[in-house]
């Protein structure tokens, strides 16, 4: 249906009415307080991240399905993942997060920037619905023009992504 019409944020929410798409613990600060402070990567290994103690206590605002894959995480370590959700035609990549604290849009790059785009850009070109010449556009924009793609912080930074 699209994302200006209804269904978009269906299975978003939970009964209790958390935010599934903003659930996870903000890693980004304290990795970017790290390296402002020098240090990354002898005192704070910027490779993992541990979720914040605050973040495991039994009353904080965790949905149960953010503790299970955050359990799923730490017995399996990622190497890659992705996730994904209806809506925008789009393929986002890392940072989600604008490292200017709560900027509405910022190109906010990771350290392997070009490894994420490459993998965001194989995606976008492989997946018949983004690549159609006659694709619809989401909302205003039209991302057909940046080739399907886009840093996540510089499309609208999320925290807890």
């Amino acid at each position: 249906q699209g994302s200006e019409l209804a269904g978009w944020a269906m299975g978003r929410w939970t009964y209790e009415g958390i935010d599934l798409n903003h659930n996870f613990a903000d890693l980004n600060t304290a990795l970017w307080d790290a390296e402002d402070n020098d240090l990354v990567p002898h005192q704070f290994p910027n490779h993992y991240i541990p979720i914040p103690e605050y973040y495991t206590f039994a009353n904080a605002t965790v949905a149960p399905e953010t503790r299970a894959v955050i359990a799923w995480m730490q017995r399996y370590p990622f190497v890659l993942s992705a996730n994904l959700h209806g809506g925008e035609l789009v393929v986002t990549y890392p940072f989600d997060m604008s490292r200017t604290y709560w900027k509405a849009r910022e190109l906010t790059p990771t350290p392997d920037d070009g490894v994420f785009r490459w993998l965001a850009t194989v995606y976008a070109t492989a997946n018949l619905a983004m690549a159609t010449d006659h694709r619809r556009r989401c909302h205003h924009h039209d991302f057909a023009r940046l080739g399907n793609i886009i840093n996540g912080a510089d499309w609208h930074t999320v925290a807890g992504s």
